[in-house]
C-alpha cells in the first residue's frame, strides 16, 4: 500500500493524496512536478525514475488513509 506522503521532499509544497502533481520513485520518495523536472525526473535519494503517483479510489480512504508524516530533505535536492 502506498503511503501517499503529504509533501514534496525538496520544497515542502503540500501534495494532497489526490494531487496529480505528485511524483514518486520506487521507494515512495515524493516530489512536486516542478522539483522533479529540475532533477531531470530522477530521485536524488536513489537515482530511480520519478513517475506520477497513482490516486487511490475514493471508497478506499476510510480504511486506507494517506500518510501524515512529512519527509523534508532540501539539502539533497540542490
Amino acid at each position: 500500500m502506498l503511503e501517499l506522503r503529504p509533501g514534496c521532499e525538496c520544497c515542502n509544497t503540500d501534495l494532497p493524496a489526490d494531487s496529480g502533481e505528485a511524483l514518486i520513485c520506487s521507494f515512495e520518495c515524493t516530489f512536486c512536478a516542478p522539483c522533479a523536472e529540475k532533477m531531470d525526473m530522477r530521485c536524488p535519494n536513489c537515482g530511480g525514475e520519478l513517475v506520477r503517483r497513482p490516486r487511490r479510489a475514493a471508497e478506499k480512504w476510510v480504511n486506507n488513509p494517506a500518510s501524515i508524516t512529512r519527509v523534508f530533505k532540501p539539502q539533497g535536492c540542490a
